[in-house]
């Protein structure tokens, strides 16, 4: 198996995947800046790329066993990257704006100064990623 393909078919499958579905993708709450780039999770990343891409599916236990850190994980198979710019520059190299509508909204950039940090809360979320479920009784109203 040849890594640089492997790379090249998930950038190739992942940018597909988000150009197909850019129209709900861009409102979705799974948005972090990592390294100086704009794009959806790692965690979320790795889950869509596990259903489109058969050979990472097999790869991923080994992966994991070597790191199991997501962002370090999407980083080594070259997908730290902003997926609106990777797709206005392929555009431009392909002398076509279809790729990069123009009415594409985004969301404005993430900035540390405008809020103080705020202490964590235990949310819904939090409970139901430890599949205990969310119980009204935690929560008076």
């Amino acid at each position: 198996m040849n890594i640089e393909h492997l790379r090249q078919s998930l950038k190739d499958r992942w940018l597909s995947y988000y150009e197909e579905n850019r129209s709900w993708l861009t409102r979705l709450g799974v948005w972090v800046n990592c390294e100086g780039q704009r794009r959806p999770s790692s965690s979320f990343i790795l889950a869509t790329l596990s259903v489109l891409e058969p050979q990472l599916t097999q790869l991923l236990p080994l992966i994991v066993d070597l790191s199991s850190n997501p962002d370090r994980i999407v980083m080594a198979l070259g997908l730290n990257f902003n997926p609106d710019e990777q797709l206005e520059a392929i555009a431009q190299n392909n002398g076509t704006k279809e790729i990069a509508d123009s009415s594409a909204k985004r969301l404005p950039a993430a900035t540390n100064d405008r809020l103080p940090p705020r202490k964590a809360v235990n949310v819904h979320s939090r409970m139901d990623e430890a599949c205990g479920g969310v119980r009204g009784d935690e929560y008076p109203a």
